[in-house]
């Protein structure tokens, strides 16, 4: 009876051992740490995984932002324009069902450029939900309906993305045929805009500026064009695996992407770096990349860090945080004063926890 009264405790003991050890399978890692960083402008971290192989940014990022903006040809049709407008501001919660972005969209930033007059279609649609423009642009608005071709950005990044979209939705709902297209980027979109390879295009609205009064990346004044509406805001992203790159004066002596020389991102590199009296030929070693081939350098440990702006997320940050922990550095609010100071069309930007 005893040795029936021991096998059956032992058993019983073997069973209550087993059933401690059975729950959370994950229980014998040691937890995450969510402390945050005592130093304000460490990057944010984006260690920490959600379950999914993507890891996800655990802090605010702070940094500066331009507006992305559609601008059009002028001999583009004011009924076109209208309607290309409309359609996008009628539906936008069709349209963030298929793009996050779409739920930026808004009335009040969308009708407040005031470096570039607007076309008439477009004023006209936002007059009709009282909001007036800043100034329309004569004489625009009066060419030949045609199919619409807009140029976009990189395949990786928002523009085309967003892009794509857009011209779909536009396309499907109105008698306005629109295809989005591949290009490099504002720059690119402006000149093949005045060159008439297309009649649509994403632009950072400080190159805009630069296009229209003929400074930095333009030599002469491009001026057939006029804008359609601010979409939304692109961030200043500076993305590194390198968690020891805390803050953009860590920068110095590394290997950094800063974009295609001359490009958009270039002078925006151009101007964070500064504001840190980093010089960006000889304080860093520069890479001249786009955003793709930024990312898989970050991947391939060839750079340190790269400069990316975009509105985020950003679809090569959130592939390049897929294959292991990614950082985004913060500006301090010194240097982003003094930066705003000497650049007024940048914007302060808080990118939230969470966003990769």
């Amino acid at each position: 009876m005893k040795k029936k009264f021991s096998l059956l405790m032992a058993v019983l003991m073997l069973a209550m051992l087993l059933a401690g050890c059975g729950g959370d399978k994950d229980s014998g890692s040691a937890p995450a740490d969510t402390s945050a960083p005592a130093d304000a402008s460490a990057p944010a971290d984006s260690g920490s995984s959600d379950g999914s192989g993507a890891s996800a940014v655990a802090e605010d990022t702070n940094t500066v932002a331009v507006g992305a903006v559609v601008i059009a040809r002028d001999d583009v049709p004011e009924d076109d324009i209208y309607a290309f407008t409309s359609a996008i501001f009628e539906n936008i919660e069709a349209i963030t069902e298929q793009h996050a972005k779409g739920g930026e969209l808004d009335l009040d930033f969308a009708s407040s450029v005031t470096s570039v007059p607007y076309h008439p279609g477009a004023a006209k649609y936002f007059a009709e939900k009282g909001k007036e423009v800043a100034s329309v642009k004569d004489g625009a608005g009066s060419g030949d309906s045609k199919a619409l071709t807009f140029g976009t950005g990189g395949e990786s990044g928002t523009y085309y993305a967003f892009g794509g979209v857009l011209s779909n939705f536009v396309s499907n709902s109105t008698g306005v045929s629109v295809t989005a297209i591949t290009s490099g980027g504002s720059k690119e979109n402006i000149e093949n805009l005045a060159a008439g390879d297309v009649q649509l295009g994403f632009v950072q609205s400080d190159v805009m500026s630069y296009a229209y009064n003929g400074e930095r990346l333009f030599d002469a004044k491009v001026e057939n064009f006029s804008v359609v509406a601010a979409l939304y805001m692109e961030q200043v992203q500076i993305v590194t695996t390198n968690p020891d790159i805390k803050s953009v004066a860590d920068l110095a002596g590394k290997s950094v992407s800063i974009g295609d020389r001359g490009s958009g991102v270039w002078f925006n590199a151009v101007d964070v770096l500064s504001a840190y009296d980093i010089d960006p030929d000889t304080g860093i070693s520069p890479v001249y990349l786009g955003f793709a081939d930024s990312t898989e350098n970050l991947k391939d440990k060839k750079i340190d860090a790269a400069f990316v702006v975009a509105g985020a997320p950003t679809t090569s940050i959130v592939d390049l945080a897929t294959s292991g922990p990614v950082y985004l550095v913060s500006l301090d609010e010194e240097h982003t004063n003094a930066l705003l100071e000497v650049s007024p069309y940048y914007s302060a930007y808080t990118i939230p926890a969470g966003t990769y």
